[in-house]
């Protein structure tokens, strides 16, 4: 039997400006470890707001939240802070990587920040991350002098360097060519087959999300169809 990476139960969400609007209503659903999982639905539809509260970004949300078997519902945001450094990974839209530090430099900071490792084993496991991205010749350049699709490959090696057990995706092609595209996509699939990783992204690309493990659709703050 698969264990659960993550359970979303009954989850509604307002906003109170300028007028009081329901954004999420009773959002309920579970995904597997080593599930790749796509969230689709036009804009507006409550994709990223949802993305922010499964990330524990967002706490003020009605309902419970599950990661790794652990209720984060209710948890200061220390512990919040510290359970998203051990437990997940972010890639965005925008890579948001240091311009003038190098992208090993960027690669190790979340490592840093943990400080479970000397600076020794996090640098070389961040080499061995942009390694197995193919962008370990780029290591000592600054992250501003490589390519858009290196910076997003850079970009995933920092979301992996704690070893998160899931990976959480806001638009992550959404700046990237059809070529770079694939590229990401497999790096996504390769996590979740090979490595058992849990990946959750929210995407506009319709094709990017057909070929994941499953799509989650959204219309208008509600799980359509999971």
């Amino acid at each position: 039997m698969k264990s659960i990476a993550l359970k979303a139960d009954h989850i509604n969400k307002y906003f109170f400006t300028p007028e009081k609007f329901q954004a999420l209503t009773n959002v309920s659903f579970e995904v597997n470890k080593g599930e790749f999982v796509s969230v689709t639905g036009k804009s507006g539809c409550g994709k990223s707001t949802m993305l922010y509260i499964l990330s524990t970004m967002d706490t003020g949300y009605e309902g419970s939240l599950i990661l790794n078997g652990e209720i984060v519902t209710g948890k200061k945001q220390n512990s919040l802070a510290a359970f998203r450094n051990a437990h997940l990974g972010f890639v965005f839209q925008f890579h948001y990587l240091l311009p003038d530090f190098s992208c090993l430099k960027n690669v190790m900071i979340p490592a840093l920040r943990l400080g479970k490792l000397s600076h020794q084993e996090i640098e070389h496991h961040a080499y061995e991350k942009l390694r197995t991205l193919g962008v370990a010749e780029q290591a000592l350049k600054p992250a501003s002098r490589i390519s858009g699709g290196q910076q997003q490959r850079v970009a995933i090696a920092r979301a992996l360097i704690n070893e998160p057990s899931i990976i959480m995706g806001d638009e992550p092609t959404g700046n990237l060519d059809s070529k770079n595209t694939s590229i990401v996509f497999d790096i996504f699939k390769q996590l979740a087959n090979e490595h058992n990783k849990t990946i959750i992204t929210v995407t506009h690309d319709n094709d990017f999300a057909a070929k994941s493990d499953r799509v989650i659709e959204m219309m208008d703050g509600k799980i359509i169809n999971a």
